[in-house]
């Protein structure tokens, strides 16, 4: 993917920027092999039903993507499936996709949570097609969400947009033309 990603840096320059977070600072890549699974301490997940994405809204009004914080002894793909359940209700109905990850380096003393590596961790996102089976199940001490709606790409891009994520609708936009070469290479 080398060329490409030289393409998507100049596409996709909120995406591909470096952010600091205060105690941690992250860059986003495209990854042709997965980040060893001991440093993800974070998933990502872009759905899609046929041609629509899927966005949830919080209870704040924020559109967001669904993903978090990998449990204690949880692989990366189970914390996919676990996230997708909690915050869209919705169910793989394909192997999910992973094509990218922010990488972090903290500068904290200690990890998020005391399972999760650390100073150097992973973030990884890909995309896969799902299916809305339920209402959202959420743990007591998890974001509100307030909607699950399945849109176009470039309705998704404005809502991001409008709720000040355009690094969020770059993502969406990359894993659409991803998602879009893997299915003409197939």
């Amino acid at each position: 993917m080398g060329a490409e990603t030289s393409v998507y840096k100049q596409k996709y320059p909120n995406l591909f920027g470096t952010y600091d977070w205060g105690k941690s600072v992250s860059d986003f890549d495209v990854y042709e092999e997965i980040p060893p699974e001991r440093l993800i301490s974070n998933v990502n997940i872009v759905p899609f039903i046929e041609d629509k994405c899927v966005l949830i809204r919080l209870d704040n009004g924020n559109w967001e993507i669904p993903g978090g914080t990998l449990e204690a002894n949880e692989s990366y793909k189970a914390a996919i499936e676990r996230e997708l359940i909690e915050e869209a209700g919705a169910r793989l109905v394909a192997p999910i996709k992973v094509f990218g990850a922010w990488k972090f380096i903290s500068s904290a003393e200690n990890p998020y949570r005391p399972h999760l590596p650390h100073p150097v961790y992973y973030r990884v996102v890909g995309y896969g097609d799902v299916q809305l089976i339920s209402a959202p199940v959420i743990p007591e001490d998890g974001e509100k969400v307030a909607a699950v709606e399945a849109m176009t790409l470039q309705e998704a891009k404005q809502n991001f947009l409008a709720t000040g994520r355009p690094d969020l609708a770059e993502l969406y936009e990359l894993a659409n033309d991803i998602r879009r070469r893997d299915a003409a290479a197939d």
